[in-house]
Order: structure tokens, then sequence, then C-alpha cells
């Protein structure tokens, strides 16, 4: 007789779902940075990306069926490294490296954070470093480096490159701080509570940001609000979710998929046609994912099926 499905495997398509929105629209911001950084500043595009990301995101906390939970004392503390860090310098780095680099290139050097992840979620969270997840982050980081290869150009200067790097730091050292805290507190509460301290921490260029808003064309409005909704209230609330249910390593590794994402679309909406050697490092990075996340089954023991049926609950 066929059992029914353990917990475990009805939450396997939600947590999916929500890794490939949040991987989706992540990728879709390098290309949207892209295009509005001719009008809208770093630290302005930063802060109007914030403002609306904690607008929207204080929206779904209020209609939330999950009341407020009052953060520990540690737990702000977390709250704080995962706000100002990710939050805050993250956005403004990655604005800035924009100005200097093109959005694949961008993608392709920021993700040496999940490398990060995984090292300070062995050091720090007690996660370890499995044999599988050690090699996927090889596989996947030799994908990178055949793109940035493939796609490395005049105007890659030394000042991108280290925005890149401060960008991949904070966002690792954020991903690093955020999973404690999803150990109590909802994710929806910790992604809203950080936006608003990132956007906290971006009022500094409120008088650029108004500034610039009243010259910038529409379609980089538009284009801000779109950061601020799509890839900030939604993608960041879906990864905290995913965040809850998989270890940091892990899910930090399947961000390797955001640097050819990012190519396609590029390639699509900026009219940037990737190089041979580019969909090589691509598919590379998508080995390195599946390397990463593949389990051996461990075979079916002969229990009782009351016992078999609740396993992992």
């Amino acid at each position: 007789m066929r059992t029914p499905p353990t917990a475990p495997s009805r939450l396997a398509v939600p947590v999916l779902a929500a890794v490939v929105v949040t991987l989706l629209a992540w990728a879709s911001a390098f290309v949207a940075i892209r295009g509005v950084g001719a009008d809208l500043s770093p630290g302005a595009l930063a802060l109007g990306r914030l403002v609306v990301g904690t607008a929207v995101l204080a929206v779904l906390l209020a209609v939330s069926r999950r009341g407020w939970v009052r953060p520990t004392w540690r737990e702000w503390r977390l709250l704080a490294v995962c706000g100002v860090g990710w939050f805050g310098v993250y956005n403004v780095a990655l604005n800035a490296a924009e100005q200097h680099l093109d959005a694949g290139t961008t993608a392709m050097l920021v993700n040496i954070g999940p490398i990060l992840i995984a090292l300070f979620a062995g050091l720090w969270l007690g996660e370890g470093f499995p044999p599988r997840l050690v090699a996927g982050i090889g596989v996947a980081f030799a994908g990178v480096l055949l793109i940035g290869l493939a796609t490395r150009g005049a105007d890659a200067d030394v000042l991108g490159i280290v925005l890149c790097v401060v960008a991949a730091v904070t966002y690792a050292a954020g991903v690093v701080a955020q999973k404690p805290l999803l150990r109590r507190l909802p994710p929806l509460q910790v992604t809203s509570t950080a936006c608003a301290i990132g956007a906290v921490c971006t009022l500094p260029w409120a008088g650029q940001l108004v500034g610039e808003l009243g010259d910038a064309p529409a379609g980089s409005i538009a284009g801000m609000v779109y950061l601020g909704v799509v890839p900030t209230a939604l993608a960041f609330s879906t990864w905290a979710f995913a965040l809850s249910r998989m270890d940091a390593g892990t899910l930090g590794v399947t961000t390797y998929l955001v640097p050819p994402l990012v190519i396609a679309l590029g390639w699509l909406l900026l009219d940037e046609v990737p190089p041979a050697l580019a969909v090589v490092g691509g598919a590379v990075c998508l080995a390195g994912v599946a390397l990463s996340r593949w389990r051996r089954r461990a075979p079916v023991a002969a229990v009782p099926e009351s016992r078999e049926a609740g396993a992992g609950v």
C-alpha cells in the first residue's frame, strides 16, 4: 500500500518555487539597476528601492496571519547586521559597481558570495562542509570563472571589482546573520525589519533622491519601483522562506544560477549577446548547483506503515 507523503515531501514544492522566484527576481535586478543607473545615483537608488520595499513589506506584514514576535537583544543585533550589511551597504555597493561594470560581470563577481556563505555557515552556524557541497562550490565557481573570461571588458576597472567584493561580503554576512533569526521569528518579519533598517541607513541620500526623481524619466522611476517591489519585497521574502527550511550553505550555492540568468536577460533586454564561452560557463554553474543539491537515497527499510509515514515529522 502506498504511503502518504511526509511533511518534508509536501514542503519540497513550495521551497523550490520560492528559490526559483528569488533567483529570477534577483537576476532581473542586475539588469534593472544597469538600466536606471544613468538617471539615479547609487545611494539615491538604494534609498528609493528600500523605501518602496519597506512599504510593500509593511502591508504584507500587516495582513499576515502571524503576529509580531518580539526579538531578543541578540536577535536585534543579528537584524542590524542583516539590515545594515545586506540591505544597506550591499545595495549601495552593488549600484555603484554597476556604474563601472556591465550587469553580467557584476553578477558573476558578486557571486563569490555563496562561497563566503558556505564558509561562514560552516564556521559560525555549525553546518559543516559536506563533501558534495564543497565539490558543488568548486564546480560552480569554475563556471563563474569561465563566464568571467568570456565577458571581461575594458570597462572592468579596479574600483568596480572592489565594490563587487564589498557587496559579496556584506551579502554573505547578511545571510549568515539571517539564518539564526528564522529559527524563532517569522520570515516576513525578519525581511521587513531588515529592509527598514537598510532604508534608515541610506537616508543620507534622501535629498539627492528627491532631486534626481524630479529629473528622471518615467521609465527610470518605474524601474526603481520595480526594484523595490519584486527583487526586494517579494524576492527577499521568498528567500527567507526557503532559508528557514534549508541550510544556508546549500541555498547560497543556488545563487550561482543568477549570472547565467543575468546574461540571458541582458541579451534580451539590453541587446548584449553572450559569448559561447559564457554559455558553457552557465552550464557548468548549473552542474555545480545540481551536484551540491544531490542526495543519495537511503534504502527503504521494512518498517510498519505508521512509522514510515511519520518519518521526518
